[in-house]
């Protein structure tokens, strides 16, 4: 599940909706959307970010966070390491061996790292 597929999970819980009647009112199929928060689907477009920011009233700054959370939701990252110093392209390439065997706690301080 990427973070943004559990923030719209997040938000449905909330509001007391079903998937089935999210996707009706969006008019997406149920399966696009379980798809979507479960990060087997590419991130939605502009479009559709704007349909769901209405869907949940979502305006101004918590429009923009739900915006930059798809952002960083991509289920398949390709990273470009062309130009990239040694070190920084030994770690993109440990990290994308070693992502699954990461535990929480390691994932979590690494995300501090980065987000600092």
């Amino acid at each position: 599940m990427t973070p943004f597929g559990a923030r719209i999970r997040e938000l449905r819980e909330e509001k007391g909706v079903t998937l089935s009647e999210m996707a009706s009112a969006i008019g997406v199929s149920a399966a696009y959307l379980s798809s979507l928060e479960h990060g087997k689907r590419p991130r939605p477009t502009a479009a559709r970010l704007d349909q769901i920011c209405a869907y949940f009233d979502i305006i101004w700054d918590d429009a923009e966070a739900l915006k930059e959370l798809a952002q960083l939701s991509r289920p398949r990252v390709a990273i470009d390491c062309a130009g990239l110093s040694p070190e920084a392209t030994e770690l993109v390439n440990l990290l994308g061996v070693r992502i699954r065997r990461l535990d929480q706690g390691t994932i979590e301080a690494m995300l501090k790292i980065l987000k600092a």
